[in-house]
């Protein structure tokens, strides 16, 4: 005997008859979870030239997508029970595509009008990369979910498989893009040629549909943005002139110096480079470092040098220079960075001046030991610091390269309350018998930031002569050391692999 439980509801037999052909369901699905989470991965790379790469941008990007598929899904899942879906898929997926193509420019437009790093600009320039778009393809889902419901004894098969090939979507996404896409494409390729794609898609499946009343018909206004959002990425001004693995990166002539070059990595300028005189050091932190070997190594005399980051290579092509014989091995984590070096900043290696791509981790620890007269660190930037490389753990790998005379001189860049620096100290101390800070008097006394170089040996070093050499090279820098760095490194903790907050330590939303 059956109950009113057992008896298929009213409408079950006519849902079943509005479900999409299974194949379609699956690859609507699949396309519009994926397209989600490249707008994830690119977001980021879109605001990073503005904002930088820190754990609040990513926290930005990953938390207003999470919210955007959540409102999403919930408002698509209630607005398919109250119509009839087949008459919204084809819409979503061409408006969704077309803003996705419109992110771009908004972004970059929105990104220009900023005047800093603040939270306010990072929130605003992340929601603008992935609310809307976001919100508008997560809706889709749900909605193919209510179309292949034919009852309701077959709901978990349905739900559960559709929500399966959507996660796959969004996996498969994730690793194309995050191997192989921004390796071979720049951003905006990326975002225009997924948004092209779902629209095109939901034009096809507005096709498919053309026989469901109202359904096959696409608003005027959606067509229309959909072009003017090609257009206006096609116009959208960018800040750069070649998007690498890692950074938005351009060269610029110095317009003071005709053969002077300025390499810009996303929000900073990174390097200065003198294309026919090596020996010229723009920035005061690398005439720091200059400075250091001049004070502690004998003139002229050749090293064995391991430069952690690269850059424009400044400080390597000026140790080959004043140094003759001196071996400099170069790590660097971005091909694209040194495909400009050699293209643009006339960087020629050789046996003497050797450049390996890997993470400078990576290659800390496969550095022989006991070999390096000097280790140099460049490759802190601005907001944007591999954390990896200022713990415990990395200075005893940066003391293990190095010779029992060996110098470590790394450039810290830090703003008030300098907290990172004070960190950053209270960890090298830890490794190195001997730790001098130098630096402008204002950064000293925690009034400024700024770049300041720290000096670490298991050697006593030469305070006097150091300052002397700054001196020597313009700098009004001084040198901290004793009792003085004592009261500024205070009780700052040491930083670990299980614990380095170095993106909270920068405050810069402070």
């Amino acid at each position: 005997m059956s109950t009113a439980t057992d008896r298929p509801r009213a409408g079950d037999e006519a849902a079943g008859s509005t479900a999409l052909p299974g194949w379609v369901a699956a690859g609507i699905t699949f396309l519009c979870s994926g397209a989600v989470l490249v707008m994830e991965i690119v977001g980021l790379r879109l605001i990073a030239p503005y904002v930088g790469v820190t754990v609040q941008t990513s926290t930005a990007i990953i938390g207003f997508a999470l919210a955007a598929i959540a409102l999403g899904a919930w408002t698509g899942g209630a607005v398919a029970d109250r119509a009839d879906p087949r008459r919204l898929l084809a819409p979503l997926m061409v408006a969704g595509g077309a803003l996705i193509v419109a992110v771009l420019p908004l972004v970059r437009f929105t990104g220009a009008a900023l005047s800093g790093a603040d939270a306010g600009g990072v929130l605003l320039l992340a929601a603008v990369a992935v609310v809307v778009p976001a919100a508008l393809l997560s809706a889709v889902p749900p909605m193919v979910v209510k179309l292949q419901l034919a009852s309701l004894s077959e709901t978990g098969s349905v739900v559960g498989k559709l929500s399966g090939i959507g996660t796959l979507g969004g996996i498969a996404a994730t690793f194309a893009t995050g191997f192989v896409l921004v390796a071979v494409l720049p951003s905006s390729v990326i975002l225009v040629a997924t948004g092209a794609v779902t629209a095109l898609a939901g034009i096809a499946v507005a096709v498919l549909l053309r026989r469901v009343p109202g359904a096959g018909r696409l608003p005027a206004g959606l067509l229309v943005l959909a072009v003017a959002g090609g257009g206006l990425a096609a116009v959208a001004p960018t800040p750069c002139e070649e998007e690498t693995a890692y950074h938005c990166a351009r060269v610029v002539a110095d317009p003071q110096r005709d053969s002077g070059r300025v390499l810009l990595l996303d929000t900073l300028r990174h390097s200065y480079v003198d294309l026919e005189d090596p020996t010229h050091l723009e920035f005061q932190y690398v005439r720091a470092v200059a400075a250091v070997t001049d004070a502690v190594f004998a003139e002229g005399e050749p090293l064995s040098a391991l430069h952690v980051g690269g850059g424009g290579l400044t400080l390597p092509r000026y140790l080959a220079e004043v140094r003759p014989g001196t071996e400099s091995l170069v790590i660097e984590v971005d091909p694209g960075v040194v495909a400009m070096d050699r293209e643009q900043l006339g960087l020629e290696t050789s046996e003497e001046l050797r450049v390996r791509v890997a993470d400078g981790r990576v290659g800390l620890a496969e550095e022989p030991g006991g070999q390096r007269d000097l280790v140099v660190g460049d490759a802190f930037g601005g907001l944007s610091v591999p954390w990896q490389l200022t713990t415990l753990e990395a200075a005893r790998l940066i003391d293990r390269a190095l010779t029992d005379d060996g110098v470590y001189a790394v450039n810290l860049i830090d703003h008030p309350p300098l907290s990172f620096v004070r960190a950053e100290l209270a960890t090298l101390r830890e490794v190195f018998g001997h730790v001098l800070l130098l630096a402008r008097a204002p950064a000293l006394a925690g009034e400024d930031g700024g770049n300041l170089v720290a000096v670490a040996s298991q050697r006593p070093l030469p305070a006097e002569e150091i300052a002397a050499a700054l001196g020597e090279r313009e700098l009004e820098w001084q040198v901290a050391g004793g009792d003085e760095l004592d009261r500024f490194v205070g009780d700052a903790g040491v930083l670990t692999d299980d614990f380095a907050p170095v993106d909270q330590l920068l405050t810069p939303y402070g």
